[in-house]
């Protein structure tokens, strides 16, 4: 399995593996880019198809980490790592602290937090063996830890300014959710609260059912969510959403959701743009959890700041949006730009930055 020619590596600083057969962890740690501070970014946990699946998915979610940190406005640069198993039969406590271990012996590179398959329990066994961990709360705060709520608020806030960019609002607004986990769950009570009307598929039936009997959501078949005939489609299940084998049946004229690189390919924003689909870029607007781990690790954790700064996502998408319209390039493209604008200059002041939402 080649890194180097990788069709997803991307001058990436460190790809760790480590297989451990004394507790059956086998993980993947990637830093791609630390210019802007040390790189942060979840522990996932997923029964990956195959060893080459999970090495892309971390190199791809550790890329989207430098730009999502980036256009955040924080001093953070971008890491991930994936955790090869199925987290409902295989995690146990000697495969957490093997990991607390493996994240341990990388020195600082790389700090974790939780992910999708991974929660705050976990993140609090690994610190048994590691102080290169994020997003500990005590558990009488708000959430315990879990960013889900506050990366379900940032969501929100970016389809607000996506539906305000096209000219409307929120009231009788039809949105399809592709997933309605922590965050989906959230963003689904943000979105009826607000007058929307919810729809959503997933592949967990308590999920479905809690999200039906607590909030009024309206199930969808897992085959039909993306072709539902609704005013925004939000991906917050898996990555890869959005490939050339949906993007003709997308009846959306917004995509906007919490999962990590819905595009399966860059093409695809090009595509999406062609057909005169307003997409907010999944690492923008989906970066209200990192938002929240940093305030956590630099122990300024008040609630109006943070949500204050959540906020601003809005307005980063806002820019997005219009600067994509006057470049006829996609938004995805635009986002990139950006991003690199900050990141691959010399210390970045992000106060100044008029292009980043600090």
């Amino acid at each position: 399995m080649s890194v180097f020619s990788h069709t997803d590596f991307d001058h990436h600083e460190l790809v760790a593996f480590k297989d451990d057969p004394a507790s059956g962890l086998k993980a993947i740690i990637s830093v791609h880019n630390s210019s802007l501070g040390p790189a942060t970014g979840g522990c996932r946990m997923f029964p990956y198809a195959s060893d080459e699946a999970a090495l892309s998915d971390v190199l791809r979610l550790s890329r989207g980490m430098t730009y999502k940190s980036a256009l955040a406005g924080l001093a953070l640069g971008g890491g991930k790592s994936v955790i090869i198993g199925n987290p409902h039969q295989d995690k146990t406590r000697k495969l957490m602290l093997a990991m607390g271990d493996f994240i341990e012996s990388q020195g600082g590179k790389y700090i974790s937090a939780e992910d999708s398959g991974t929660g705050v329990s976990d993140m609090a066994t690994m610190s048994e063996r590691t102080n290169f961990i994020t997003g500990l709360m005590d558990n009488d705060s708000e959430h315990g830890g879990d960013p889900s709520p506050i990366t379900a608020y940032g969501v929100y806030c970016g389809i607000c300014s996506a539906v305000a960019y096209k000219g409307g609002d929120l009231q009788g607004l039809r949105v399809a959710l592709q997933g309605i986990g922590n965050v989906g769950y959230y963003l689904a009570r943000h979105l009826i609260r607000s007058g929307a009307t919810v729809y959503a598929s997933d592949i967990n039936r308590r999920n479905i059912d809690r999200a039906v009997n607590e909030l009024g959501v309206t199930e969808l078949a897992l085959g039909n969510v993306l072709s539902a005939d609704v005013d925004v489609l939000a991906p917050c299940a898996m990555g890869g959403a959005i490939n050339t084998a949906t993007i003709d049946s997308i009846k959306a004229s917004i995509v906007a959701g919490a999962a990590n690189n819905q595009l399966a390919t860059s093409e695809m924003g090009d595509a999406l743009l062609a057909r005169g689909i307003l997409y907010a870029p999944d690492y923008v607007i989906n970066a209200g959890g990192i938002i929240d781990v940093y305030y956590q690790s630099v122990g300024n954790h008040d609630v109006d700041v943070v949500n204050e700064h959540v906020n601003r996502i809005g307005d980063t998408l806002s820019k997005i949006f219009k600067r994509s319209k006057a470049d006829s390039t996609s938004t995805s493209i635009i986002a990139d730009v950006m991003a690199e604008e900050i990141f691959k200059q010399p210390a970045p002041n992000f106060k100044n930055s008029e292009t980043v939402a600090a």
